[in-house]
């Protein structure tokens, strides 16, 4: 199975600020829907940090994104396995397709696939 990226979610009421910060390291906005902003390094595409204010259609605020090849497959594999999904897989407006699921430390867990 194959890890397209992962990228850590912060929740924020700062998104701005966050923005202006991150962008002293080096980041730039490439996504910005209002309740969620990605910021990426120019240099490298696949180093992102995400802020959120809230989750537009799951129940909480991811900690992690892991961007998989078949998020199918994961689902799959992790019903079998008896994980504990947090919200359930399906196809987002934005052009995703997730699922949310508990690591054993309790942290939530956004695997996606990009439609």
């Amino acid at each position: 199975m194959s890890i397209r990226r992962v990228m850590p979610d912060i929740r924020s009421e700062a998104m701005e600020e966050s923005r202006d910060f991150y962008g002293l390291l080096g980041f730039e906005e490439v996504m910005n829907l209002g309740w969620v902003m990605t910021l990426a390094s120019p240099s490298n595409p696949t180093a992102q940090v995400t802020f959120m204010t809230r989750d537009e259609t799951a129940p909480v605020v991811p900690d992690m994104s892991v961007e998989v090849e078949d998020v199918d497959a994961i689902w799959a594999l992790m019903q079998e396995r008896g994980a504990e999904i947090v919200h359930p897989l399906q196809e987002e407006e934005w052009g995703v397709r997730r699922f949310f699921v508990r690591d054993p430390n309790g942290r939530v867990v956004n695997v996606l696939t990009h439609l």
